[in-house]
């Protein structure tokens, strides 16, 4: 019996996840988190879309201590959310939630021990992801490692989306014949609006240059999907 862990939050990408994780594993556990985000609707939609999708468990676990320590425009109402021009000049932008990946992963690690799953399973990706620390590759290697050392269990991080951009993220979703899942019932719009978004966050700029890119360049996006996948 092969299990598995998807942290899910009933976006874009993690929906994308479970979506591939239903086809790999005969168990798939969700584990949503509620931190007190400002987009609190999430919480909702991930628990619809882990219900229609075909889940075998979802839980959804109170961490909202992170909130009162994690200072950032998805935390508090007093700041405003950026568009993605702001965004992209910002540096680090204020959508960053410190911590929170180290927390949830670890959360879903031992989630994991206790229903024997194999993996974990994350969204995080490298190539489109805001300059967020904690959506690094060697982020997710180095937390794996202590993790498995601390549990004395081999649980594996996997990261399916680490090295795609968003037009190879809508590919991999049609490619298992949930396009219009991903974009109609998903929620990523940090301004808590689902499906095609607000339209100014940096998160719903990526969901949509990724998509028409997508549907402009398909052969050639699927080719490049097939390559990455391939290695």
């Amino acid at each position: 019996m092969k299990r598995a862990v998807v942290v899910f939050s009933g976006g874009q990408d993690s929906t994308t996840c479970l979506i591939q994780a239903l086809e790999n594993y005969d168990e798939v556990h969700c584990v949503t988190f509620d931190y007190g985000q400002r987009h609190r609707q999430e919480i909702e939609v991930a628990l619809k879309l882990s219900a229609s999708l075909g889940a075998t468990a979802h839980k959804v676990l109170d961490v909202t201590l992170l909130n009162e320590l994690a200072v950032s425009s998805l935390t508090r109402n007093n700041i405003p959310v950026p568009d993605f021009e702001k965004s992209e000049a910002s540096g680090l932008p204020s959508t960053f939630v410190p911590g929170r990946n180290i927390l949830f992963l670890t959360l879903a690690a031992i989630y994991a021990y206790q229903v024997q799953a194999e993996a974990v399973i994350t969204g995080v990706c490298e190539t489109d992801f805001s300059g967020y620390p904690d959506c690094r590759d060697e982020f997710v290697k180095a937390l794996n490692h202590a993790v498995t050392l601390g549990l004395a269990k081999d649980i594996r991080f996997e990261t399916p989306l680490m090295w795609l951009n968003k037009a190879q993220t809508w590919a991999l979703a049609d490619s298992y014949g949930h396009l219009d899942t991903i974009k109609e019932q998903t929620l990523t719009c940090y301004n808590g609006i689902q499906g095609a978004g607000c339209g100014e966050c940096a998160a719903c700029h990526l969901r949509s240059n990724g998509l028409n890119e997508y549907l402009n360049q398909k052969e050639a996006v699927i080719q490049s999907l097939k390559q990455l996948q391939a290695k």
